[in-house]
């Protein structure tokens, strides 16, 4: 499995999940829980606990690396994110390929492939560029420091927030997989898939960067035209919820 890292940036550090994280994790899951409409969040300091247990059971089996969303300013805890899915492509070709495990040493594996997910702000945290600087983060490392070939992202395809906020890093649409599971809410849902390529990725990092600095500009208001501010664009937002500008 890939070693457990942190990330920083400006706005926000990345901090490997760990069950020292629950009770500050259950305070921002419990601020205002009317924007997680898609997306599981735990409830409670035993949902908390169950929430890293799964996450950290997922890391021992090499198949995710979850973090703390950590707010830079002052150090409390926002949220939460991770890598998911990752898959493997070194050894034997097989065929139908499947996500695969790390050939050899798990300890030092690292994928070819992965999916950023999982990712629920508080409510007070949404808005704020977080979100936006995490992605790029891991974005970063993934390309840059593991070398994958492939970031996915997906999302609920009733979540029109959501699928926005991925379309604006600059993810390629792949296309909606019509009936695709069940929601959270019981109700049979489709599923938007976005993807970045390893040779895509210049490109898009240049994007986000630009997004970061002209959000931070004093002068952003004036200067950026739609679709350039700082956007509510975290994953758990409800479609049909106003647009706010931090």
């Amino acid at each position: 499995m890939p070693a457990p890292v942190t990330l920083t940036g400006r706005t926000v550090r990345l901090e490997p999940l760990t069950e020292q994280h629950a009770e500050a994790l259950a305070g921002a899951a419990a601020e205002d829980r009317s924007s997680f409409g898609y997306t599981a969040v735990p409830q409670g300091l035993d949902g908390a606990l169950d929430f890293i247990a799964t996450a950290r059971a997922d890391q021992a089996a090499g198949r995710s690396l979850a973090f703390a969303t950590v707010r830079a300013s002052d150090g409390l805890v926002v949220g939460s994110t991770r890598f998911l899915e990752l898959d493997y492509w070194q050894g034997p070709v097989v065929w139908p390929p499947l996500p695969a495990g790390p050939l050899g040493d798990p300890a030092t594996a690292v994928p070819d492939a992965a999916e950023i997910g999982r990712t629920w702000l508080s409510r007070h945290a949404q808005g704020t560029g977080i979100n936006t600087e995490a992605k790029l983060l891991m974005l970063r490392h993934a390309f840059e420091v593991w070398g994958v070939q492939r970031i996915s992202m997906r999302a609920d395809a009733r979540n029109l927030r959501s699928r926005a906020a991925i379309e604006r890093l600059g993810a390629t649409p792949e296309g909606v997989r019509r009936a695709h599971s069940r929601g959270l809410d019981g109700v049979v849902r489709s599923t938007a898939f976005y993807s970045i390529l390893a040779e895509e990725w210049p490109a898009v990092r240049d994007i986000i960067e630009l997004r970061i600095a002209a959000a931070t500009s004093p002068s952003a208001p004036e200067r950026l035209g739609p679709g350039m501010g700082r956007e509510r664009d975290e994953e758990c937002v409800r479609p049909g919820q106003p647009l706010i500008l931090a």
